[in-house]
């Protein structure tokens, strides 16, 4: 029986960033680089200095031009407010111990990672193809789901990525009958593969492979991307101008905001267009 598309819909939004919920946890708990994403140098479980005292971004409409591009493709997956909120029952990490601040900031990480797996899980259970696994899926969502409900002292000795490793098996095999049915004939396997750079200018990546695929910088400008797996591929600065991504899963939007596209690229519907792409075209 196919899963719930209402259901599993309500449980994606509750996966979506609430910054007001959130203590601007992102902001502190997380280390980060002077670089091409980052204007400064800035340790993890400390301040930025753009974070102000109402734990808004004070920069949050300038980002890039201030050059803090990496915050503009960060998504906690609604972590933020699931440890402000739930875990740490809404208290700040301000007006607690420096101990509580430390454990919040090491959880936080932990829930992330879970967050971003029920994202995906739930993706799974709007999948056609994948029904055979749905009551498998389900299974697992629900597991992962009362892991992101632990205490801070069972998540900080949480094995997540033992989970991590369990779910995944679920989504390889979710990622085979997708693939299996977008296109006849052999599918194209780019896993983990190295394109950075790679000219794919029209390139047909039907049912592709993609999972772990390194396209930084790629072109793949009017490129065909339905049905293929775009499982942790890093898409920064790759050209996904006019491409089409009709029916392409597992891509999140944090991946998106780090690629550059236009009016003309066709986008799954779970996900919007990034506002930063109208300005480059």
């Amino acid at each position: 029986m196919q899963e719930n598309s209402g259901t599993v819909q309500d449980r994606r939004l509750e996966l979506r960033a609430d910054c007001a919920e959130c203590f601007g946890l992102c902001c502190v708990a997380l280390p980060f680089a002077r670089s091409a994403d980052f204007a400064i140098d800035k340790d993890a479980g400390k301040p930025c200095t753009n974070l102000r005292t109402d734990s808004r971004c004070g920069i949050h409409t300038e980002l890039r031009q201030k050059g803090f591009t990496g915050c503009t493709v960060y998504d906690c997956f609604g972590a933020g407010q699931k440890v402000s909120q739930v875990t740490f029952g809404g208290q700040d990490w301000r007006s607690g111990t420096r101990e509580q601040a430390r454990q919040m900031f090491e959880v936080f990480p932990v829930v992330r990672q879970l967050h971003e797996l029920l994202w995906y899980l739930a993706e799974a259970l709007t999948l056609p193809a994948a029904q055979p696994l749905h009551a498998d899926l389900r299974r697992a969502l629900d597991k992962t789901e009362r892991l992101t409900r632990l205490t801070p002292d069972e998540l900080g000795e949480l094995d997540v990525g033992a989970h991590r490793q369990e779910v995944n098996t679920l989504l390889l095999r979710t990622s085979e009958l997708m693939r299996a049915g977008a296109v006849r004939g052999k599918k194209k396997d780019r896993r983990g593969a190295d394109l950075m750079g790679a000219r794919l200018k029209g390139a047909d990546l039907r049912g592709a492979n993609l999972r772990g695929a390194y396209l930084i910088a790629a072109d793949l400008t009017g490129a065909d991307l339905r049905g293929a797996d775009l499982i942790g591929a890093d898409l920064r600065d790759t050209d996904l101008t006019d491409a089409d991504l009709t029916g392409a899963f597992f891509l999140t939007q944090p991946q998106l905001n780090a690629a550059r596209g236009s009016a003309g690229t066709k986008l799954p519907e779970s996900l919007t267009r990034p506002g930063h792409w109208t300005a480059q075209h």
